[in-house]
């Protein structure tokens, strides 16, 4: 334990004894006096000593603590300024001309983009139009072909159509006689099952057929309803 510690705390001790019985008389003993108004509070300027503080978890270190007490009689006080008197401006030397001069030039600057003067009240202007895109000075040429183009031509007409063509004949001829008397000449042909004895110019099958020309060799016979001749050859394998 320090021996120089306690002449400090008493000496702290003593000062706030003294404080502490100011402020009770003038807050108590003199509100109660019968002549006159009570005069008005004034603050109480308390001085704390500066202590050395021993290290904390020292033996014997003393609890140091700041009792806070709310007193209705306390004035505030906010601090304007420097504390020290040369850091403080010269009054003399301010100039309180209002330099409209200054106020009109930032009036003029012009806003960019969106942006709103603070000076005038309304909506807000609309942003400028975008720049026109440059055109090319020698813009390169695009042929143009005035004559219009050449329609194709119509398709020809269609034509007669093609005449019917006669079915093949399923007669089979396998020979011919001629007779003596006075050489007619008559073939024999086959028609499926049946046999048919015509001789030139004679007509077989109700008429549709015509007996033409009768070869050692070949037959031609005529179809009368398409008009058109058949030649048809001697089949020897043909049983009579």
């Amino acid at each position: 334990m320090k021996a120089g510690a306690e002449p400090k705390k008493l000496a702290i001790l003593a000062t706030l004894l003294v404080v502490a019985g100011v402020a009770l008389y003038m807050n108590v003993f003199s509100g109660d006096s019968p002549t006159g108004p009570a005069p008005a509070p004034r603050a109480a300027a308390v001085v704390v000593p500066t202590v050395d503080t021993p290290q904390a978890g020292a033996i014997g270190a003393p609890d140091t603590r700041r009792a806070v007490k709310n007193n209705a009689g306390t004035e505030i006080k906010f601090r304007q300024g420097s504390l020290r008197p040369e850091d403080r401006p010269d009054p003399a030397t301010i100039d309180p001309t209002l330099r409209l001069d200054l106020l009109a030039k930032v009036q003029n600057v012009e806003m960019e983009g969106t942006m709103r003067n603070l000076f005038q009240y309304g909506a807000a202007p609309p942003p400028p139009p975008a720049a026109p895109i440059p055109l090319p000075e020698h813009p390169p040429t695009i042929a143009i072909n005035s004559k219009p183009a050449t329609p194709p031509p119509p398709p020809p007409p269609p034509g007669p159509p093609p005449a019917p063509k006669a079915p093949a004949m399923t007669f089979k001829y396998y020979g011919y006689k001629v007779s003596k008397a006075d050489g007619r000449k008559e073939a024999f042909l086959l028609d499926g099952d049946d046999i048919i004895i015509a001789g030139e110019n004679d007509a077989v099958k109700l008429g549709r057929y015509k007996v033409v020309r009768i070869g050692v060799n070949s037959i031609t016979i005529e179809d009368t309803q398409f008009k058109s001749t058949q030649t048809l050859q001697l089949q020897e394998d043909t049983a009579a």
